[in-house]
This record gives structure tokens, sequence and C-alpha cells, in this order.
């Protein structure tokens, strides 16, 4: 699965191996960055490239990065994935719930192509799914996405997992 989760744009004129190495060591050093501001717990600023930014300019930083790495890589690029990840966890630390589900969704499929079948990274998903199309009033795309987050997680974890009886309750609740 490597080739898919390196996947590089299908373009005309493609990438040559120095840009698309240049694109990895760009991805990997933005990435070490957000690693590191999640060591930090600044409420209203965190700490990135030694400046300490509010979210939503972090989230601008994500932007262009997705931006940039997006047009020499795929969406289901790895690197694209993770900061895709990461303006999604932004989106949700400023409670912009559309925006956490736009990145969500574009996360979702190509989770569940690199992923075995029954990950917790995908139940994951799919839960933060289902509980943001139901913050959003989708109920019908919320008990759906919640469903297979059950689903996958009843294989994980055992059918009479707490974790598993709390999410059916959280269903039964809306």
């Amino acid at each position: 699965q490597d080739k898919e989760k390196l996947e590089i744009r299908k373009l005309n004129d493609p990438p040559t191996a120095e840009t698309v190495r240049d694109m990895i060591k760009y991805a990997r050093n933005v990435i070490e960055e957000f690693r590191r501001a999640k060591h930090y717990k600044y409420i209203l600023f965190i700490r990135f490239l030694d400046f300490f930014l509010p979210p939503s300019e972090l989230l601008e930083i994500c932007e262009l990065s997705l931006d940039k790495m997006g047009a020499v890589f795929e969406d289901s690029n790895v690197y694209m994935l993770h900061m895709m990840y990461q303006a999604m966890g932004v989106c949700l630390y400023v409670q912009d719930w559309e925006g956490a589900l736009h990145y969500g969704q574009k996360i979702i499929r190509p989770y569940s192509k690199h992923y075995p079948s029954y990950s917790l990274n995908v139940a994951s998903m799919w839960l933060k799914l289902g509980r943001l199309y139901m913050a959003l009033e989708d109920r019908t795309a919320g008990v759906k996405a919640l469903k297979r987050a059950i689903a996958i997680m009843e294989v994980a974890h055992g059918k009479d997992h707490p974790y598993i009886s709390e999410i059916k309750k959280e269903l039964e609740d809306h």
C-alpha cells in the first residue's frame, strides 16, 4: 500500500523526482512542527515555529500547507491526510463544526482504504463524524456514521465493551 499512501497527483506535466523529494521534506518539517505544538497546552495561543499563534492562524497554516502539498500530492497521500487531520483538530478546538466536518469527510475514505477493516483509527473517525453530524442536526448521517463506528468497535473491542454501550446510549438519546 505504500504506493497508494504516497500517491502523487496525476498531472499532464508530472513533478520531477526533486520536486517530490522537496515536498516530502517540506511535509515532514511542517508535520514535526505540529507535533511539537501539540505538547503545549496554551488556551489562546499555540507555539508553532517559535511563534505563539492563535488557533485561527494555525488553521491558516494548515490550509496553506494543504494547498502547497496538494500541488504535488493526492488527497489520499499520508502527508495530506496528516495535515487534514491537524486542520480538523484545530477546527474542533475553535468549535468550527462545519470546518471539522469538511476535513473529516475528506479523511474517511482514504483512512478506510489505508487502514485494516477493523481499525480503531477508522472507527474513531466515524465516531467524530457521527458526533459532528449530530451537532449540525443531520441525524440521518449522524446515525449512519455512529453505527459504522460501533460495527468496527464491536469487532475490535467485543460487543460488551462499555465504550460501545456509551455510544449506543448516545444514539438513543438523540
